[in-house]
C-alpha cells in the first residue's frame, strides 16, 4: 500500500471526474458521485499520517519511475513533513467544497463537479511531485479548472475576473518554465534532490542562477499573493464559486516557496529575504487596513486573506526554524479558517441575496447557529489562545522578534491587532448590532444540515489544533532535518577555497 498510495490519491479524483462527466446530469447525482469520490480520497490521504515514520528524514512513500526517455522526465512523487498534512488538507477541503456547493450549484452540475475533481488532482500533484517538469504540469493544470469555473459561475463579472486571474497566474509561469528548462540543460535532470545537490556544489553559473531563482520566486509570489502582486485576489474571491475560492490562494504558492525557492536556492532566498520581509509586513498592514473599510464581505475576506498570507510569508523568509514551523502550521490553520468563512458568507448570501455588510444587522437572535459558528471561526481567525490561529501566529511573531528585527516584529504584531479589530467589528455589525430592514423583513432559515455537517467538524478541528498542535508538529519538524544537513554542508564549504557555497539556510 505504501508504494501505491500516492498514485491512488492522484487517480481516484481523476476517475471520479470521468464518472461525473459520463453519468447524466440528473438531480443530485453529480454531487453524490463527487462526495463519494472526495470521501474515498480523503480516506486514502489519512494513510499518510498513519504510516509516516517520524524517526526518518527525507521523503517517504516514494515512487520513481521513468516516464519520458528524452528529456528525462520521471513519475517521481513522495511526501515529507512539509507536504504530508497539505495533502490531507486538500482531501478535507474537497469534502467541504462539495457539501458547500450542494444547494448552491443548480446548473451544469456535471461540468462543475468534474472540474472540481480535476482541480483536486492538480493540487495533490503539486504537493507530491519531486520531478520539476511533473510539478510544473500539475501547477499549470491547477489554473485551468479555476479559470473556467470563475467564468461560468461568476456572480457579476465572471469572465472578466477569470481572464484577470488566468493572466496574473499564467504569465509568471512562463519564466518559471524557462528556468526549469535551463536547469535541465545544465544538469540533465529534473529531480528535485539531485538539483538541490548540484546547485549547492556550484554546478550552475552564479549569474544565471540569480535569474533562475528570481523566476521561481516571481511565479510563487504571484500565486500566494505577495504584496503588491495581489491585484487578482479581490475579484477572484468575489466571483469564484465557494468550493473554488477556498483553495485559490495561499497553500500552493507558500508551499512552493518553501520547497522550490528556499529549498533549491537557499543562498539567493537568504539574499532577497530582507525585501520579501518588508513586502510581507507591508502586506500585513495594507490588507488589515483595507479589510477595515470594505463594504462587501467577499472583498473583506480577500484583504483579510492578504494580511494573513503575508504573515505566513514573513515566517518563511525570516529564516528561523521556529518561523518555518509556524508558517507550515499556519498554512493549515489559514486554509481551514478561510474555508469555514467562505461557507458562512455563502450561507448569508444565499439567504439574503446581498454581500453588502451594511445591509445586515441583529441576526444573532434570528440565526443563532450561524451566529455561534461565525463567532467561533472569527475567534480562531484573530488568534484567540486555545484556537488554532494562535499557535502559528505566535511562532511566526516570536521568531520575527528573536531572529529578524524588533521593528518588523512590532509592525507585524500591529497587523495582527488590526485583524482582531476588523473581525470583531464585522461580528458586531452583522449579528449583534441593531436589526436592519433586511433582517426584519426576511424569514430566512438557520443553517441547513449540509452546512452544519461542514462547519461543526471544522470548528472542532480548530479547537483540537489549538490545544494539541504537537499532533501536527511532530511530522512537520521532520522536514527540517535535511535542511540542517544542508546547512552543515554549507558551513564546511565556506572553509574551502574556490568553492561556491550553498549559503546559509537558517539561524
Amino acid at each position: 500500500m505504501d508504494s501505491s498510495i500516492l498514485t491512488l490519491i492522484l487517480l481516484v479524483p481523476l476517475a471520479g471526474a470521468v464518472l461525473v462527466a459520463l453519468f447524466p446530469d440528473r438531480g443530485k447525482l453529480p454531487a453524490w458521485l463527487t462526495l463519494i469520490t472526495t470521501l474515498v480520497t480523503f480516506g486514502l490521504t489519512l494513510h499518510l499520517p498513519a504510516h509516516f515514520d517520524t524517526t526518518q528524514s527525507g521523503f517517504q512513500f516514494v515512487v520513481n519511475q521513468k516516464w519520458i526517455e528524452n528529456p528525462a522526465i520521471y513519475y517521481h512523487v513522495g511526501v515529507d513533513g512539509l507536504s504530508l498534512w497539505l495533502v490531507v488538507l486538500v482531501g478535507l477541503l474537497g469534502i467541504v467544497g462539495t457539501l458547500a456547493s450542494w444547494n448552491v450549484i443548480n446548473q451544469r452540475r456535471k461540468v462543475f463537479y468534474s472540474l472540481l475533481l480535476v482541480q483536486q488532482t492538480a493540487m495533490y500533484g503539486v504537493f507530491i511531485s519531486l520531478d520539476l517538469m511533473l510539478y510544473y504540469g500539475f501547477w499549470e493544470l491547477s489554473l485551468v479548472p479555476m479559470a473556467i469555473l470563475i467564468a461560468m459561475y461568476g456572480r457579476k463579472e465572471g469572465p472578466k475576473a477569470a481572464i484577470k486571474f488566468f493572466l496574473f497566474t499564467f504569465i509568471p509561469s512562463a519564466p518559471l518554465l524557462v528556468a526549469i528548462l535551463y536547469l535541465y540543460s545544465r544538469t540533465g535532470t529534473f529531480n528535485f534532490s539531485e538539483l538541490r545537490t548540484l546547485i549547492a556544489v556550484g554546478a550552475i553559473p552564479t549569474g544565471a542562477l540569480f535569474w533562475v531563482a528570481l523566476a521561481f520566486l516571481f511565479a510563487f509570489a504571484v500565486k500566494v499573493p505577495v504584496f503588491p502582486l495581489h491585484g487578482w485576489l479581490a475579484d477572484t474571491f468575489g466571483e469564484a464559486p465557494v468550493a473554488m475560492a477556498m483553495v485559490v490562494a495561499g497553500k500552493l504558492g507558500i508551499y512552493s516557496m518553501l520547497r522550490f525557492h528556499v529549498g533549491l536556492f537557499p543562498a539567493h532566498a537568504k539574499a532577497i529575504a530582507p525585501l520579501i520581509i518588508a513586502l510581507a509586513v507591508i502586506g500585513i498592514l495594507y490588507g488589515a487596513c483595507l479589510a477595515l473599510v470594505q463594504r462587501d464581505f467577499w472583498r473583506f475576506l480577500a484583504f483579510a486573506a492578504l494580511s494573513h498570507l503575508s504573515l505566513i510569508t514573513l515566517g518563511v523568509y525570516g529564516f528561523t526554524f521556529t518561523g518555518w514551523n509556524g508558517a507550515a502550521y499556519q498554512i493549515l490553520n489559514n486554509e481551514l479558517i478561510d474555508a469555514a468563512m467562505f461557507v458562512l458568507f455563502s450561507a448569508l448570501e444565499s439567504r439574503y441575496s446581498t454581500t453588502e455588510i451594511a445591509a445586515y444587522g441583529g441576526l444573532a437572535e434570528r440565526l443563532p447557529r450561524l451566529a455561534t459558528l461565525f463567532v467561533i471561526v472569527s475567534l480562531a481567525m484573530v488568534g484567540l489562545p486555545l484556537m488554532n490561529g494562535f499557535v502559528g501566529e505566535f511562532l511566526i511573531l516570536s521568531s520575527t522578534f528573536a531572529g529578524v528585527s524588533h521593528g518588523w516584529g512590532i509592525a507585524a504584531t500591529t497587523g495582527v491587532i488590526l485583524s482582531a479589530a476588523y473581525m470583531l467589528r464585522l461580528v458586531q455589525r452583522v449579528f449583534y448590532g441593531p436589526e436592519s430592514k433586511l433582517s426584519t423583513s426576511s424569514t430566512a432559515a438557520d443553517l441547513h444540515v449540509s452546512e452544519q455537517s461542514v462547519l461543526w467538524p471544522l470548528a472542532v478541528l480548530m479547537l483540537i489544533m489549538g490545544v494539541a498542535p504537537n499532533l501536527w508538529f511532530r511530522d512537520i519538524q521532520t522536514a527540517q532535518k535535511p535542511v540542517l544537513m544542508e546547512q552543515s554542508k554549507a558551513t564546511e564549504m565556506l572553509s574551502q577555497p574556490n568553492v561556491v557555497p550553498s549559503g546559509e539556510v537558517a539561524r
